[in-house]
């Protein structure tokens, strides 16, 4: 389980900090370094990591697509560097209990998973850019913005 001082890190974030060329590039790089430097744990889970490589591997319009090597190398580089929230049967119970209490469909649902993730795993905080695709679940999560 997680502690009070952690963070959970949404894919924009990975994303984000990987692309030089992003306008949020130096926002993200600076906003982990203040997270670390106060012992704040950051966590992700394979789900967002399943989602950074779907991203990377199409292209975002920022920079040339990435060999799958090296984006596998980004993946490794992120499992080594931060706390993996685990899937398994609390967090399909979370989630169960996300969609009956909060209005959501389709690609709704993946961002309900990173929720019920949280949740299973004690998280209590997310770092997005994604504001407002989160806020449905404010209740449930403290949803912290990239940039004020």
């Amino acid at each position: 389980m997680s502690t009070a001082d952690s963070v959970f890190l949404d894919t924009d974030i990975l994303i984000f900090g990987e692309l030089p060329n992003s306008p949020l590039y130096a926002a993200v790089k600076l906003r982990l370094a203040e997270l670390e430097a106060t012992g704040t744990e950051l966590w992700t889970s394979r789900q967002v990591l399943r989602e950074f490589l779907a991203v990377m591997s199409r292209g975002t319009g920022l920079s040339t697509v990435p060999p799958m090597a090296e984006l596998l190398a980004d993946v490794a580089h992120f499992s080594n560097r931060l706390f993996i929230a685990e899937d398994g049967p609390a967090v399909t119970q979370q989630l169960a209990m996300l969609l009956s209490t909060v209005t959501c469909a389709g690609k709704q649902v993946h961002d309900a998973n990173i929720v019920a993730t949280m949740r299973a795993n004690g998280i209590r905080r997310l770092l997005t850019h994604n504001v407002t695709d989160f806020q449905r679940f404010a209740p449930h999560v403290a949803i912290e913005p990239l940039t004020p």
